[in-house]
């Protein structure tokens, strides 16, 4: 006969592992998808919350009042956010290489809404992030964040944070730099074929200054500019390797500041 008691002690406890796993669900990639219903977000929050409870090192939660419980329930959610956010940087790596790339070839008036991050995308970058989005679920990166955020009670329990914020800032500053690097070893091929063919645009409106070079160029642009995308998606598992290297190391990162 199995007999299993719950106190409310326990049903505190709960709700700050809660808090901690919802607000890394609301915001990291996949599981925060805007087109996601919340109460499958909250359904899948709370199932985590009931099934890791039992291995959840729970010796560091000591309050007194609400109010203590509040900063308890605060420290959680900004744990849980930090990791979310770790996690979300593969969106705003290929948003931000899908933005140059659209100024490149001239595209970058034609934008449209994306219901995923419920705001205004360029068609590649929304491209390219769906197709980074297909590629994490392919070599199961879903799960790797969502087991990195469960192990991260091992490092951090419930009430357990020491939140180094020159460790955070930097790691965000090194991430920074690290974006523009990989962004533009997204954009290079483009790039590159854009800079050779103003170079051809500008060497023909010297030989031939009747042309005109404005129309022309806005039509080839766009032209090469597909042709260069249709020849370089068998470069977006690199592209994925890349990211996900970036985005492990940002969670970790992140997890270091905070213990």
């Amino acid at each position: 006969m199995i007999n299993y008691t719950f106190s409310l002690v326990d049903f505190e406890i709960l709700l700050l592992i809660v808090v901690r796993i919802s607000c890394f669900v609301f915001i990291a990639p996949f599981y925060g998808m805007g087109n996601v219903p919340t109460r499958v977000k909250v359904g899948l929050s709370v199932v985590i919350a009931i099934l890791i409870f039992g291995s959840v090192d729970q010796s560091a939660v000591t309050y007194t009042g609400m109010i203590g419980y509040a900063v308890i329930v605060l420290r959680e959610g900004i744990t849980g956010l930090l990791i979310g956010l770790a996690a979300n940087i593969c969106n705003s790596i290929i948003l931000f290489a899908g933005n140059i790339i659209d100024m490149d070839i001239g595209l970058a008036m034609a934008q449209e809404f994306d219901p995923m991050t419920k705001s205004q995308v360029t068609i590649t970058g929304n491209l390219y992030q769906y197709f980074i989005l297909l590629l994490m679920i392919a070599t199961n990166m879903h799960h790797v964040i969502l087991r990195a955020l469960v192990d991260s009670y091992q490092l951090i329990p419930v009430n357990g944070q020491v939140f180094d914020w020159s460790s955070l800032a930097n790691s965000w500053i090194q991430f920074m730099g690290d974006m523009f690097v990989i962004a533009f070893r997204i954009v290079l091929p483009v790039f590159a074929c854009m800079m050779i063919l103003n170079c051809i645009l500008g060497i023909m409106a010297k030989v031939a200054p009747q042309m005109n070079m404005f129309a022309v160029g806005i039509q080839l642009k766009v032209l090469l500019g597909l042709v260069v995308l249709f020849l370089t998606v068998m470069m977006l598992p690199g592209i994925a390797d890349f990211i996900f290297t970036e985005m492990k190391r940002m969670m970790v990162s992140m997890i270091e500041g905070m213990y």
